[in-house]
């Protein structure tokens, strides 16, 4: 299984510790396509990058993944724009989001969740990542 992880970059790396856990979690059910994500020193890992090269980069990881797992508890642009283009792609897409963070998750995302399997958002503390991912990749 191919596996596109979504997690907050310019909009904040307070998390990227976490979506390190994730990621480390994502890794038994199959490649994680960016794992870069969860790197502390990200901005120097794609120094040498335009912003073209990066967006064409994600897009083809994002092509060519089986599904979507976002971190959406931090507000990100970007994160919201591969959700998008994952629903265009017709990928299975996991929102995860943390209600004890004290910020609101968007209704466009919230709202997407219409209990399919396809499309789905949940509420989680840490030590429910386990079962939410396989319940979702199961």
């Amino acid at each position: 299984m191919k596996i596109y992880f979504a997690g907050s970059i310019r909009g904040g790396r307070q998390d990227a510790e976490l979506y390190l856990r994730i990621i480390g979690k994502l890794e038994s059910y199959g490649t994680v396509l960016t794992e870069h994500v969860g790197a502390q020193n990200l901005k120097e890992c794609e120094q040498h990058l335009t912003e073209k090269e990066i967006h064409d980069r994600d897009m083809a990881w994002l092509q060519d993944c089986d599904v979507l797992v976002a971190e959406v508890t931090q507000p990100s642009l970007g994160v919201g724009y591969e959700i998008g283009r994952a629903l265009t792609l017709n990928k299975r897409i996991l929102c995860l989001f943390r209600p004890d963070s004290g910020k609101s998750l968007s209704a466009m995302i919230a709202g997407a969740d219409t209990g399919s399997s396809t499309f789905v958002v949940k509420n989680y503390k840490e030590e429910d990542v386990p079962t939410i991912l396989s319940n979702f990749l199961n």
